[in-house]
């Protein structure tokens, strides 16, 4: 048996494999005994089939798969050996007519094209200069999380006037051209928090109502889109066709949330161990963590504009013949050359990140091991029990539940992933120039949504 790679071009190339009757007909032998003492044919007892008969009858299809069989293994060896960098996996030579005669069966010659994996230099280095936005954590911004926390761990109370924060509960009932209830027509309760709502003049309609004040306001102006608009009317989002914008609004309950005191109470339920006993600890503790966050907050944003910039800097050509080919003959389904078409430039641009990480992780030889893996999991779990103001176990407990959560499948592979992740920023950020600026919260909102 041989196997010859004739290239094509750069890209494309066509592997050939010969095989004579050495390389095959011990096995076909083998696999037609296994049939002749294992098939029940009506007229003999198991076992007792001539073995004539099997071959006349299994032969073919047992020469076919042994055939199969004898090419995958060249195929895989040969590029294995010859350290080929391929795209997919080989298919059978468009309009090829295999050479060999499987009523008389001698030699035989099978021709498959691969797709080679293309050439290219990555385009970052110390030269290549990238914003990397880090939050200025000011009073504001420390002032605006505390008082977030006091809200979270506050209560509601009744009040009885609306107030600029304030959750109103009350009923809408649909108004006819006459600014009358409309008999029959849309009635239902829902709350309204003030808080929410960014029209500001919307809210000055509010502020100072009682209970029983009633008000014409349009739904959409307290809601976020259809689907939102829909649930505050208790209606489907279809019943939104051509409905009015004319409601009656009538207050019935006014909720106040009442801050929690920045108190050991509060610090209690906030930390555990007595982390924090005082208003100046808990805001430099809210720093801190703040910092942190954002801190990973800029790296996703270093590696996202990275990974944009590799994307559309990075020359690299491909196979489309070959590859539309392979994902027709591969596809579980069938699929029509317009489906191949449609998603394709998505997933040459998924197979061209691969390729980039692929050869950062080689050149530079990262790599996630095992050990990495478990001790990320650990490290996730202390922080979940730190969440719940919870003691992390001891170390043999925690290996153990991290061990145990690497069996399943897909935890594990998004663990391994998260890892790749941050090995990838970490070498994004030792490789490029990185041009650290201080910015606002709602800046860097603004460059993170982009």
């Amino acid at each position: 048996m041989n196997v010859f790679c004739e290239n094509s071009d750069a890209l494309n190339a066509v592997l050939t494999v010969k095989i004579n009757q050495d390389d095959y007909q011990n096995k076909v032998k083998v696999s037609l005994e296994k049939y002749r003492k294992t098939a029940k044919i009506p007229g003999f007892r198991p076992g007792n089939v001539p073995f004539s008969f099997v071959q006349k009858q299994y032969g073919k299809s047992v020469l076919a798969e042994e055939l199969n069989k004898i090419c995958s293994e060249a195929l895989y060896n040969f590029i294995s050996e010859n350290k080929l960098e391929v795209l997919g996996n080989p298919i059978p030579k468009a309009d090829y007519t295999v050479v060999g005669n499987f009523e008389n069966p001698s030699d035989f010659e099978f021709a498959f094209e691969i797709g080679l994996s293309p050439f290219f230099d990555l385009p970052i280095s110390s030269r290549t200069n990238f914003d990397y936005p880090i939050v200025k954590i000011d009073k504001a911004l420390i002032d605006k999380q505390v008082e977030d926390l006091r809200r979270r761990y506050g209560k509601l109370i009744s009040v009885s006037v609306v107030g600029e924060k304030d959750m109103v509960i009350g009923k809408f009932e649909e108004l006819n051209e006459s600014g009358v209830v409309k008999e029959d027509g849309i009635s239902h309760s829902s709350t309204i928090s003030l808080e929410f709502i960014d029209d500001k003049k919307i809210c000055q309609l509010f502020i100072g109502k009682e209970v029983n004040d009633c008000l014409e306001i349009d739904p959409s102006k307290v809601s976020k889109g259809d689907k939102d608009k829909a649930s505050l009317l208790g209606i489907s989002e279809s019943e939104l066709v051509g409905l009015t914008d004319r409601f009656k609004f009538t207050v019935t309950e006014i909720k106040k949330m009442e801050m929690a005191d920045l108190d050991p109470e509060l610090f209690n339920k906030l930390f555990a161990n007595g982390e924090v006993s005082s208003e100046e600890e808990l805001r430099n503790r809210v720093s801190s963590d703040l910092e942190k966050m954002f801190a990973s907050d800029s790296e996703r944003i270093l590696t996202r504009d990275v990974y944009n910039y590799l994307l559309k800097e990075t020359n690299m050509n491909f196979p489309k013949d070959f590859l539309r080919r392979w994902i027709k003959l591969s596809s579980e389904k069938p699929v029509t050359d317009e489906e191949i078409d449609s998603e394709f430039e998505a997933y040459l641009k998924s197979l061209k990140w691969q390729l980039i990480q692929t050869r950062i992780f080689k050149d530079n030889n990262i790599q996630v091991s095992q050990e990495d893996a478990l001790n990320h999991t650990k490290g996730l779990l202390i922080g979940n029990y730190a969440q719940y103001g919870m003691p992390a176990p001891d170390d043999t407990e925690l290996t153990e539940t991290a061990k145990r959560l690497l069996t399943n499948k897909e935890q594990a592979n998004t663990i391994y992933d998260q890892l790749a992740e941050k090995k990838l920023t970490d070498y994004f950020k030792s490789t490029v120039n990185l041009k650290t600026k201080e910015v606002s919260y709602d800046d860097f909102v603004a460059i993170a949504s982009k």
